[in-house]
């Protein structure tokens, strides 16, 4: 069985409108948009580690890298896995649940320089952080070599010309990220939370991949919000930047 058969079957147009249809959500009511979004990304490491390893994912350990403030602690214990969160930003631990809820634990450290032995856990995770951090390929390293023989890395991130490359800037990052920035601080009279060049970066599918691919341990590419007859889009050099959105980039020890 390939790593993405089981998770494909679940990956259908209904899917893919009901998630694109909470991200109007992230600013407004982060509880309901990151509710759903742990959801679906513990359904889908789950699935990845039984396609991958065929064996069930119940008891094994997660390290999520940028966890957040721990909206992903309980979708996982509900898959039967052992959450362990990391997050570098003190504000970000606890604008939500993980203060307040025992599942999982949680450690503040840097996602590049991971506080972990080589080998350590089962399955790191990083959804949605690569494109915050100015050296994404040592994050992807980092996830490597604390991930066991055998275990699974799942980095996912946003792709800088794809249509949410912009963040809460919307569409304005195709006129440049320093203008967008500019632009949004001129509009809503403070800085984008995601700022350009110190926050948020243009992180491509093409580089990724070719990170993945320079590890000798990529066993899967896919766009994450796409459905299964989509997923071609990644194949296609050029197109793939924009139409892609978020990559997902698995890679086995």
């Amino acid at each position: 069985m390939a790593a993405t058969d089981l998770f494909a079957r679940r990956a259908t147009l209904t899917r893919s409108i009901r998630l694109l249809s909470e991200f109007r959500y992230e600013q407004s009511d982060p509880a309901r948009f990151y509710g759903a979004l742990a959801d679906d990304t513990a359904a889908m490491v789950a699935d990845l580690w039984q396609g991958a390893t065929g064996l069930s994912p119940n008891g094994r350990t997660v390290l999520d890298v940028g966890g957040g403030p721990g909206y992903f602690a309980a979708a996982f214990a509900r898959h039967g896995m052992d959450y362990l969160g990391v997050e570098p930003d003190p504000r970000e631990m606890h604008a939500g649940p993980a203060v307040t809820d025992h599942t999982g634990r949680y450690v503040r450290a840097s996602g590049t320089a991971l506080p972990f032995a080589d080998g350590s856990v089962d399955v790191c995770l990083s959804s949605n952080v690569a494109e915050h951090v100015p050296h994404p390929w040592r994050l992807g390293a980092e996830m490597l070599r604390v991930t066991r023989p055998g275990g699974l890395a799942v980095l996912s991130y946003t792709v800088w010309l794809g249509p949410f490359g912009g963040h809460e800037m919307g569409l304005t990052h195709y006129l440049g990220g320093a203008r967008a920035a500019e632009r949004y601080t001129r509009k809503h009279g403070h800085r984008p939370k995601n700022d350009y060049g110190s926050s948020l970066f243009a992180v491509s599918t093409h580089d990724g991949l070719e990170w993945a691919k320079s590890t000798g341990a990529l066993i899967a590419a896919f766009p994450r919000y796409h459905p299964r007859w989509a997923w071609w889009t990644t194949r296609l050099p050029g197109v793939r930047e924009v139409a892609v959105s978020n990559l997902v980039l698995v890679l086995q020890r």
